[in-house]
């Protein structure tokens, strides 16, 4: 199971955290990985510079706009 983190912070929230978070839930219901991704939110994660941050699976701290949800999961699930 993977885990996604996307930090509601301060900083985050002014760039669109919860826009993310949408983006991702839509992604999630439209492929239907329910079963496979736990979508979580989670305070700060240290990288507020480059907000939004998007924390998988307790990895690399990525910045994920709204736009770039898709981009994102496309590459996750292919393995980039």
């Amino acid at each position: 199971m993977m885990t996604i983190q996307v930090c509601i912070g301060s900083a985050c929230h002014l760039k669109g955290s919860y826009e993310v978070i949408k983006g991702f839930e839509k992604y999630i219901e439209q492929h239907s990985l329910e079963r496979e991704i736990t979508l979580k939110s989670s305070f700060c994660l240290g990288q507020c510079s480059q907000a939004v941050s998007v924390e998988i699976d307790n990895g690399d701290i990525l910045s994920v706009s709204p736009g770039k949800v898709n981009e994102v999961m496309d590459q996750l699930l292919r393995g980039d």
